[in-house]
């Protein structure tokens, strides 16, 4: 198990791409790309505003970047679709960035490793 005592691992991609709602979003989603998201905490996760997800939610929609997943009560549920090939390669990006990210900080002595 690896673990790192900081922040720095953070925005990767809004570093990488630039920092802007979309981006923000995708950063979340592509973190957390197992779970399934309400409205409201991709919102307040990825740090953007409700009027703004909601300007850009439907063309992430469809263009199948996300998918709605579920329903609970109200509430609709959304994710990454993995599927998605775009998705995927920003996904692989992401990794790549990760990796290379953690590799400095090793090669830094910033990383703690633990069995």
């Amino acid at each position: 198990m690896v673990i790192y005592l900081g922040d720095d691992v953070a925005n990767l991609l809004l570093d990488f791409l630039g920092d802007n709602p979309n981006t923000r979003l995708l950063e979340f989603l592509i973190t957390g790309r197992e779970f399934d998201y309400s409205l409201t905490d991709m919102a307040k996760n990825a740090g953007i505003g409700w009027s703004t997800l909601h300007r850009i939610l439907p063309r992430l929609l469809k263009q199948e970047i996300i998918i709605e997943t579920r329903e609970i009560g109200r509430a609709k549920l959304f994710k990454l679709n993995q599927k998605n090939e775009e998705v995927k390669k920003l996904t692989e990006l992401y990794d790549s960035l990760l990796t290379k990210q953690l590799e400095e900080f090793k090669e830094k002595n910033l990383l703690v490793m633990a069995k």
